[in-house]
C-alpha cells in the first residue's frame, strides 16, 4: 500500500508543475544525478528490491559528503520507501532521521530545510498509514501543515491537500477526505488545468482499486462523474462566449462599414445609390450566411465534443472495471464486501458497454410464446416472496418477436424487486398488452409503500447517490432503462398506478 501511495504522490506532485517549464526542469535534474542514482532507478524495484535500495541509500551518503541536500534526501525518500515495502520500519525510520538531521545541520534557509523536511514526514506519514496507525499518522499530517506555512511554496500546499485526502479516506473519513479533495480540485478548475484534475481523479482511483479499497474507489469515482459534467458544462459556456463574442466583433465591423457607406450614399446620385444599397444588401447577406455557417460548424463541434467525451467517459468506466476485477478475483469472494465490489464491478462494466453500443446497432429477436415465457419469469421468485403474497400472471396465449435475453432480464430484476418489497399478504402482476400493430407492453406491478415522485427520476440515473455496496449498489434499474432503450422501447413508472408500484417496458415491433 505504501509503495501506491508513494507512487501517487510523486505523479500528483509532478502534475501540479508548470507545463511550460516542466521540460527543462527535468533535464536539468537529470543532469545533476549521479550514476548510483541512475542505476538505482534504472531498476525494477518489484524484481530487484535490495539492490535498488543499496544503491539509493549509497548514493544518499555520496551527496551527504558532497553537500548536495536536496538529492541526498531525495534517494533517502526512495531508500525508505523500499525499506517499509517490504515491512522493515525500523530500518526506515532511522533513515529518515538520519536525513532530519542531515538537512536540520546544513546552511539551507529555514524554508528550504521545511520543504526537505516535508519530505521525511509524508514518508513517515504513509509508514504508519500502512501500519493502520491512526493516531500517529494524524501527528505527522499536523507537523506538515507547520512545514508547509514555512516552506510557502504552492507545490507543498497542494500536495498537503492530496495527502489528507489519502488520510481521511484510508480511515474511513468520508466527509473530511471529499472536502480536501474538492478542494484541490475546485483550486485546479479555477485555472482551467482540466487535464491536471483529471489525471489527479483517475490516479486516486486507480490508486483505491490497487490497494483494495472500495471506499476509496466509490468516493473517488463519484467525485469524478460530478466534476466531469460541471467540467463539460464550462468549457461548452467558454465556447458559447467565444462565438459570442466572435459575432459581437462580426456586428461592430458590419456595423462601421455601414456608417461609412451612409456617408458616402449622401454624395451618390441615382444609379449609384441603388447601385450602394444592392451592394449593401449582398454583403449583409453574405456575412449572415457566413455567421450562420460559423455558428453551425461551431455546434456541429460541440456536439461531437459532447459525444466523444461521453465515449471516453463510457471507455474509462469499462476499463476501470476490468481492470478491477482480476484485483478483486484474488480476494476472499466469502466477504460481502468482496462479493458485493466484484457485483457492483461486474454491473459497472456491464452498464458502460450498454451506453457505448452504436444507436444503430441491431438486437436479435426471436418469436417467444407471451404466456410460456412470463409463467417462467413468475416461476422463479415463488420460493422469495413473503408469506401469503398473491403472485399473477397475465398474458394470452400468443406469440411476439423480442429479445429474451434483455427482456428476461429487466422482467427478472423487476419481479425480483417485487418480491422483497411487497409485504404479507400482499399481490404481484406480471401482465402483457398489446397497445398497437407494433407496440405491446410488459407490466410488472406490486402492492406496498409506492416510490416517492421524487425519486422517480433518479431510480433509473446511475450514481445518483453512493450506496452501500453491500446492501446493493443502485445500477439494476439503470441498467434496465438501457436495455429497454437499446430494444427501442423505454421502461418508466406508471403514475396512474396508486395501489404500490408499476413499472411499464413498452417495445416496438
Amino acid at each position: 500500500m505504501k509503495r501506491i501511495y508513494s507512487a501517487m504522490t510523486q505523479k500528483i506532485i509532478s502534475l501540479l508543475c508548470c507545463v511550460i517549464l516542466w521540460g527543462a526542469v527535468v533535464s536539468a535534474q537529470e543532469a545533476q544525478k549521479s550514476d548510483l542514482q541512475k542505476r538505482a532507478e534504472a531498476l525494477n524495484p518489484k524484481e530487484n528490491v535490495a539492490q535498488a535500495r543499496s544503491l539509493f541509500i549509497q548514493a544518499y551518503h555520496d551527496y551527504s559528503r558532497k553537500g548536495q541536500i536536496r538529492e541526498a534526501v531525495e534517494c533517502a525518500a526512495k531508500a525508505s520507501a523500499l525499506y517499509y515495502q517490504e515491512n522493515s520500519y525500523q530500518e526506515a525510520f532511522d533513515l529518515l532521521r538520519e536525513s532530519d538531521q542531515l538537512v536540520s545541520s546544513s546552511k539551507q534557509v529555514n524554508a528550504e530545510k521545511a520543504a526537505l523536511h516535508y519530505q521525511m514526514t509524508r514518508e513517515r506519514m504513509q509508514m504508519y498509514i500502512k501500519m493502520r496507525r491512526a493516531e500517529s499518522a494524524k501527528a505527522q499530517l499536523d507537523i506538515m501543515e507547520g512545514q508547509v506555512s514555512t516552506a510557502g511554496k504552492e507545490t507543498l500546499k497542494n500536495d498537503l491537500l492530496y495527502q489528507k485526502a489519502i488520510y481521511f479516506y484510508t480511515f474511513g473519513h468520508n466527509a473530511q477526505g471529499n472536502a480536501v479533495f474538492q478542494e484541490m480540485a475546485s483550486k485546479l478548475t479555477s485555472e482551467k488545468a482540466y487535464d491536471k484534475v483529471d489525471e489527479v481523479y483517475q490516479t486516486l482511483i486507480a490508486n483505491g482499486r490497487k490497494s483494495g479499497s472500495a471506499n476509496m474507489v466509490a468516493q473517488a469515482y463519484s467525485s469524478y462523474i460530478v466534476w466531469k459534467d460541471s467540467v463539460n458544462a464550462l468549457k461548452r459556456a467558454d465556447e458559447i462566449g467565444a462565438l459570442k463574442k466572435q459575432i459581437a466583433d462580426n456586428e461592430a465591423v458590419i456595423a462601421d462599414k455601414d456608417s461609412a457607406l451612409s456617408t458616402r450614399w449622401v454624395f451618390i446620385i441615382g444609379l449609384c445609390v441603388v447601385v450602394a444599397a444592392l451592394a449593401a444588401a449582398l454583403v449583409i447577406g453574405a456575412i449572415i450566411l457566413l455567421r450562420y455557417i460559423l455558428l453551425t460548424r461551431k455546434q456541429q463541434k460541440t456536439i461531437k465534443l459532447a459525444n466523444e467525451s461521453n465515449a471516453l467517459k463510457a471507455q474509462f468506466i469499462s476499463n476501470m472495471s476490468a481492470q478491477l476485477e482480476p484485483t478483486l478475483r484474488k480476494l476472499d469472494s466469502r466477504q460481502p464486501e468482496v462479493q458485493a465490489l466484484l457485483d457492483f464491478s461486474k454491473h459497472v462494466q456491464t452498464l458502460s458497454e450498454l451506453e457505448n453500443r452504436p444507436a444503430d446497432a441491431v438486437v436479435e429477436q426471436e418469436e417467444t410464446q407471451v404466456a410460456t415465457f412470463c409463467e417462467s419469469l413468475m416461476d422463479e421468485i415463488r420460493d422469495s416472496v413473503k408469506s401469503e403474497v398473491t403472485l399473477t400472471v397475465n398474458a394470452p396465449k400468443m406469440s411476439a418477436n423480442i429479445n429474451r435475453e434483455m427482456v428476461s432480464h429487466i422482467l427478472r430484476h423487476l419481479l425480483v424487486n417485487a418480491a422483497e418489497y411487497t409485504p404479507e399478504e400482499g399481490h404481484i402482476w406480471l401482465e402483457y398488452k398489446k397497445r398497437g400493430q407494433h407496440t405491446y407492453q410488459f407490466l410488472v406491478s406490486n402492492t406496498g409503500e409506492p416510490i416517492p415522485e421524487e425519486k422517480r427520476d433518479s431510480v433509473f440515473t446511475p450514481f445518483a447517490e453512493i450506496h452501500d455496496l453491500t446492501q446493493g449498489d443502485g445500477l439494476g434499474l439503470p441498467i434496465c432503462k438501457q436495455m429497454a432503450l437499446k430494444m427501442n422501447g423505454d421502461l418508466t413508472i406508471s403514475e396512474e398506478f396508486t395501489k404500490g408500484t408499476r413499472f411499464v417496458l413498452e417495445l416496438h415491433g
